[in-house]
């Protein structure tokens, strides 16, 4: 037995011998080779890089597709330099390296070497009418003429193109009332979008008629505008006065409680002898009003649960854009808030250009009242689902993109505006330049700022002070990043959401703060001081002056800071359909307490203050009954972009309902007009108050002094009691302390007077303002 086990070792060790002697030895793993990219540099360089650079390449080597000559060539470690006979970026080109196969060229910085002064859209001079559009890299442009809004077919003339990329046509007569729109041709593959099929209204369209439909198609109109502006201007109102009132056009008329005749337009905005529009915001009090977008837009967005065109719509059962965050022309108002628009699908708007006049007319009619008017732009993204003439004039020039071409998100709107392109940096330049002279505009809010390049912030403002030293900029600053600092330091003012999650909280589930009684992550008394003295940063903060900071506890985006109180105190849940209307909307006691205290606290906020419509009787936006299929109907709305319904509009009978809450804040505008000390104090002004047993009761004494008539020149003190349990106690600096405004009300001037001193009692969940007699 032992000798057939040592036989049967022995030929397995023979066995395993032979089977390592057949195996192949292992080769050398060899890196891969390919191109990682090539791009077209200039009208005659070309940089490749390949994935090695270990290995040298000969000029021999290279195959250029479509260009006709290698005028020069160097290769540096991994990257190729090549020069070359004159690249036609009209047409798709490759390079071919042996042995790295082939890759297509991309036109990227040769974009850059573009740039034209020559004024683009339409002008008429000299009995001619003249068309200039913008495209480097089209084969062909044609111009259509159109006698009808709604023609297909038109007069069409090709345009000529000059070295800088601008194609140029010019027709004998003024024009004025005719359509026009644009056919663009160029390179064709499956990462570009030109198409001659599609008709594009042009870029500069100061006057826009456009279909409701989810393709956005629009004509331009040449439109004659005579406007008199009666010698009304820009209203100059100091940052640190502004009351700033963020409101939608449609919203403040469209319901009926408005009493408009003309609801939801421009004209209706401004009607006399109504309760809702211009007349209802000159009785709350407020100096500036900021309109969320009014540049025309994609009101339509995809059919819901459909494919089209690309798309699968699986978030917005309304198929619409109510708020306005997708512009289609940069230059052109809003169309279906003229006098004569209309939502019916199929529909056109601004057929007539009356929506310039209307809009114009109700700038003046604000700017009469001295009621600044703000515009909410958005030059970071454009409309994504429509013929946006950007996207077929040429993608490649005015998006971002991916190294495979694709249209980059980080606006979270499906193409992001390359700002940085020197086109379209001229572009929002004159953009700005014309809403401020055009149309009188005082300012602009940027949506979504940080995702515009740093150079083209600096000339936005740069620019604009130009004309109006006065304008006012703000940043929402962040997109791609936050840089409320950053903006700060180029003198943008920006929104402060630091403050506003500090005070309110960044949720009202998990993350409530000091109006609760509560602490968000990072806030204490020590941060609510830096709020106090408009979030400097020196104090750790964020803004160079308290200028610069805007301060808000509601917006049009996540909840109405009623709504958020209401879900935090848990008067209702997120799901819960609401079943009772008056008794949701109408405060209790504990409701009304921290809706007056997140008032006084922001009020007292140094630095510019806003308020979103309807936030002054804490509004509710509850999902309206509509014949959409909408699971949510009901139900509180956190996000109500796409509902051009009553979920959105203002009902004014629901301010009698929180009649107490509205005077309330009436009041403490009032009141930071007469007290420059809870607005403009610098910080060697302050001195922090602090109680020491009670963590959430914090305030500050100024001793500003007045500057101008009608304001009160005394020593104010402001405290706040966020605790909703133990009363504050704050020492009071020496004299006698007259009550201005506490938890209950906004003293006036008739009413009998509450006097401290020594020190103030603040029960919880209120605050005051005491002026020093």
């Amino acid at each position: 037995m032992k000798s057939n086990f040592y036989s049967f070792i022995k030929t397995i060790l023979i066995l395993t011998s032979i089977i390592i002697l057949v195996m192949p030895m292992p080769r050398k793993i060899q890196a891969q080779q390919f191109i990682e990219s090539a791009e077209i540099l200039d009208i005659d360089s070309i940089a490749v890089k390949l994935s090695r650079n270990d290995l040298k390449i000969d000029i021999s080597d290279i195959k250029l597709i479509g260009i006709p000559a290698i005028k020069t060539f160097e290769q540096r470690h991994d990257i190729l330099f090549l020069t070359t006979s004159e690249i036609d970026l009209s047409e798709i080109h490759f390079i071919e390296i042996k042995g790295f196969g082939r890759k297509k060229l991309e036109p990227t910085r040769v974009l850059d070497k573009f740039y034209s002064n020559k004024k683009l859209g339409w002008e008429i001079k000299n009995g001619k009418t003249y068309f200039n559009l913008f495209a480097p890299r089209a084969k062909i442009v044609k111009l259509v003429l159109f006698n009808n809004y709604d023609d297909y077919e038109g007069t069409e003339y090709f345009m000529s193109k000059d070295r800088d990329g601008v194609w140029s046509c010019e027709i004998d007569g003024e024009l004025y009332g005719k359509y026009y729109a644009y056919r663009v041709d160029g390179p064709t593959d499956k990462t570009e979008m030109f198409d001659f099929n599609v008709l594009i209204a042009d870029p500069y369209s100061t006057a826009v008629a456009s279909k409701n439909s989810y393709e956005h198609e629009s004509r331009t109109l040449i439109y004659k505008d005579d406007f008199d502006w009666e010698g009304t201007d820009w209203v100059k109102i100091p940052m640190n006065e502004l009351v700033i009132y963020e409101m939608h056009v449609r919203d403040m008329t469209a319901h009926p409680s408005s009493g408009s005749s003309q609801p939801g337009t421009y004209s209706g905005m401004i009607e006399k002898d109504i309760r809702g529009g211009i007349n209802y915001i000159k009785s709350l009090g407020v100096n500036a009003v900021e309109l969320l977008p009014i540049h025309e837009f994609a009101n339509w967005e995809i059919p819901y649960k459909r494919h089209y065109r690309g798309y699968y719509n699986t978030w917005n059962p309304y198929e619409r854009n109510h708020w306005g965050y997708m512009t289609s022309y940069f230059f052109a108002p809003e169309s279906y808030y003229a006098s004569n628009g209309t939502s019916k699908f199929g529909e056109w708007n601004g057929t007539d250009g009356r929506q310039v006049r209307e809009l114009k007319e109700m700038i003046k009619a604000f700017h009469k009242e001295s009621i600044a008017v703000i515009l909410d732009v958005v030059y970071n993204h454009t409309s994504q689902y429509d013929y946006n003439p950007f996207k077929y004039i040429d993608k490649k020039y005015y998006y971002r993109l991916d190294s495979a071409q694709n249209l980059l998100s980080f606006s979270g709107c499906g193409n992001d505006f390359k700002t940085e392109r020197p086109m379209a940096r001229r572009l929002i330049l004159e953009s700005i330049k014309y809403w401020m002279t055009e149309y009188k505009v005082d300012g602009f809010r940027f949506d979504l700022a940080n995702l515009i390049d740093e150079e083209t912030c600096k000339m936005i403002i740069e620019e604009a002070r130009k004309i109006n030293p006065n304008v006012i900029i703000i940043a929402e600053p962040w997109g791609g990043g936050y840089n409320p600092s950053g903006f700060s330091k180029i003198g943008w003012a920006a929104w402060n959401d630091q403050a506003r999650n500090g005070i309110k909280g960044e949720n009202p589930f998990n993350r409530q703060s000091f109006i609760f009684g509560k602490w968000d992550y990072g806030v204490n008394k020590d941060v609510m001081k830096s709020f106090f003295a408009g979030t400097l940063e020196i104090l750790g903060g964020l803004f160079q002056t308290h200028e610069h900071s805007i301060n808000y506890l509601e917006s049009h985006d996540n909840y109405t800071l009623g709504d958020f109180i209401r879900l935090a105190i848990g008067k209702i849940e997120k799901n819960d359909v609401v079943q009772d209307e008056k008794k949701h909307v109408s405060l209790t006691p504990i409701e009304l307490k921290i809706n007056k205290l997140a008032a006084l606290t922001l009020f007292t906020l140094q630095g510019p203050i806003m308020i979103h419509e309807g936030q002054e009787f804490a509004r509710s936006k509850v999902i309206a009954q509509t014949d959409v299929d909408d699971i949510h109907i009901g139900t509180i709305d956190e996000n109500s972009y796409n509902k051009d319904n009553e979920t959105n509009y203002i009902n004014y009978n629901h301010i009698e309902w929180n009649k107490d809450l509205w005077d309330y804040y009436k009041g403490l505008i009032e009141l930071r007009k007469k007290l420059p000390q809870i607005r403009n104090s610098k910080l060697e002004d302050l001195t922090f108050l602090v109680d020491e047993k009670n963590q959430f009761c914090v305030g500050y004494h100024s001793t500003k002094k007045a500057e101008k008539v009608g304001e009160i020149n005394t020593e104010v003190v402001v405290v706040v009691n966020g605790s909703q349990t133990f009363t504050g106690e704050i020492n009071l600096p020496e004299g006698e302390w007259i009550v201005l405004a506490d938890g209950s009300k906004v003293y006036s001037d008739v009413d009998a007077k509450v006097v401290f001193q020594g020190k103030v009692l603040v029960p919880p969940i209120e605050g005051m303002i005491l002026i020093k007699r």
